[in-house]
């Protein structure tokens, strides 16, 4: 990828990114966020992760985005438009972004990774191939084995191998968090009425 189109792309995520925190409509903040999902899996697809690129449109800017904005039309917008900013938040938002900048410095200085790119550093196959052990599909074993990197088949593996579990119960925390606002906004509207 050339880096001004990696850069201009990395402005792009960022710059809706912003405007997702400084935002005063709910509805435009996910908007915004749906544009940077799309900022950042054309990040993902220019540097050949193509996989994680159509995962991130289809999965967050596509599906998350719709939940959210089911969850935002349930909830009362107007009564969020009227609240003035409040400036702690802010400065301590500030102020942990700017720590976290300086802690990522700090590890990526300290541990070399800066230093790496894809021609200094191999692909370790057969090491890969050590990792994934006997409940592998044949088929990975043997991408792995002629010196192919099968990215979408050790992506869904490892999910859906080793951490199902996770997966399932980030699925029913969207459901109890769809379901709480669904009720919540129904209570609201019936106490009022």
């Amino acid at each position: 990828m050339p880096s001004l189109l990696f850069y201009l792309l990395a402005l792009i995520t960022l710059g809706f990114g912003f405007m997702v925190v400084t935002g005063r409509n709910p509805v435009t903040c996910a908007l915004c966020l749906a544009a940077s999902f799309t900022g950042l899996a054309a990040l993902f697809i220019g540097l050949d992760a193509y996989f994680i690129g159509i995962i991130q449109i289809l999965v967050y800017a596509g599906a998350v985005m719709v939940l959210f904005l089911f969850i935002i039309m349930l909830l009362d917008i107007k009564a969020e438009e009227g609240k003035k900013l409040n400036l702690a938040p802010i400065i301590s938002g500030v102020l942990v972004a700017v720590l976290l900048v300086v802690q990522i410095a700090a590890v990526v200085s300290s541990t070399g990774i800066a230093d790496k790119t894809s021609e200094n550093t191999p692909l370790a196959l057969s090491e890969a191939s050590g990792k994934i052990g006997r409940a592998a599909l044949p088929t990975i074993t043997n991408d792995l084995k002629e010196g192919t990197l099968p990215d979408a088949k050790l992506i869904g593996f490892t999910l859906f191998d080793q951490y199902g579990f996770h997966l399932q119960v980030i699925g029913l925390l969207l459901l109890v968090g769809t379901i709480g606002v669904v009720v919540l906004s129904k209570r609201e509207k019936g106490g009022a009425a």
